[in-house]
């Protein structure tokens, strides 16, 4: 229950506090957030590019990655150029309308990332389990399915979130301590019950983030189990070389939202600014490492970037 001794209807603008606490910091805050950008727009412009033009690229591990690109694109594309906004100009001032908006891309991208996390774990597991079928098994039509599986959740977990916002009628102030507009960070300014709320926000986590590590450390277990009943090392080695650039994201997509769900487990108080600084890792490391990693770790797009590289030196 959040009880308010003075409040006042649901207001027609919030205002955006960026980083509460390092307000004076905010100008050199943007330097990181703008190479992150720029390295992200650049980095998954260039796997989308490698894969549409590299007709060897056309299968269903190399698809798939196309895919978390465009998630990555849309992502850093709804988050960072507001929060520039923030830093540059203070561009506090969000309508309540676009806050719900926002409220619904930023986390429906980061639940569709974690559904193709698990896609792609899908896809190491056919890979390594059915190697004769695996072409049969991920055909381009069950891509397609696995695709519009993945939109389809993130649709239906983050759209009653904008819903039950919008049912707030009274606050306690129009200021949202965050550098965007979280679902939790406006209910937490709300009076009333809050209680339903809370419960939809932890729904939306086991529903996405929870359903999707399990079902990951599942596939890879059995990988593991098939890996290490082969004989030859040598064959272990490579087998095990085509899971390490999806286990490196994996690793860095699920670490933050990993120690803030254990630091709350564990009664660690964060302070506010650390905790938000955490929360903004969810939405702009993945999609900056992400195509550094496959570039540098997967052979055909490394042969790609060096003969891009060559060309423009030349």
């Amino acid at each position: 229950m959040s009880s308010c001794n003075s409040s006042f209807p649901q207001p027609l603008t919030f205002v955006l506090a960026g980083i509460p606490g390092l307000e004076s910091s905010h100008g050199w805050f943007s330097v990181p957030f703008f190479l992150v950008f720029v390295i992200s727009v650049i980095g998954n412009a260039t796997i989308l590019c490698i894969i549409r033009v590299e007709k060897s690229l056309h299968e269903p591990m190399f698809l798939l990655l196309a895919m978390l690109s465009v998630v990555d694109l849309s992502l850093v594309s709804v988050t960072v150029p507001r929060m520039l906004g923030i830093f540059w100009m203070n561009a506090k001032e969000i309508s309540f309308n676009a806050c719900l908006t926002q409220m619904f891309f930023i986390p429906s991208f980061y639940v569709m990332e974690s559904g193709i996390l698990l896609a792609m774990a899908f896809d190491r597991f056919v890979a390594i389990w059915h190697p004769l079928r695996y072409t049969t098994i991920l055909a381009n039509n069950m891509l397609v399915k696995m695709a519009l599986a993945v939109l389809a959740r993130a649709v239906a977990v983050l759209t009653p979130a904008p819903i039950l916002a919008k049912r707030l009628e009274s606050f306690q102030t129009h200021i949202i301590a965050y550098s965007y507009c979280a679902y939790m960070a406006v209910v937490q300014i709300a009076c009333g019950d809050i209680s339903d709320h809370i419960v939809y926000g932890l729904m939306v986590i086991v529903a996405s983030v929870g359903f999707d590590l399990f079902f990951i450390s599942l596939s890879y277990g059995l990988i593991l189990h098939a890996v290490f009943r082969i004989p030859s090392w040598e064959a272990r080695g490579k087998a095990l070389s085509t899971c390490g650039s999806h286990l490196c994201v994996i690793a860095l997509f699920y670490s933050p939202v990993v120690f803030s769900v254990l630091a709350q487990i564990l009664g660690y108080h964060m302070a506010p600014h650390l905790q938000i600084i955490i929360d903004n890792l969810y939405f702009l490391v993945p999609p900056m490492i992400n195509p550094l990693i496959y570039g540098a770790r997967t052979k055909q797009m490394r042969e790609w970037v060096l003969r891009i590289l060559h060309c423009r030196g030349n």
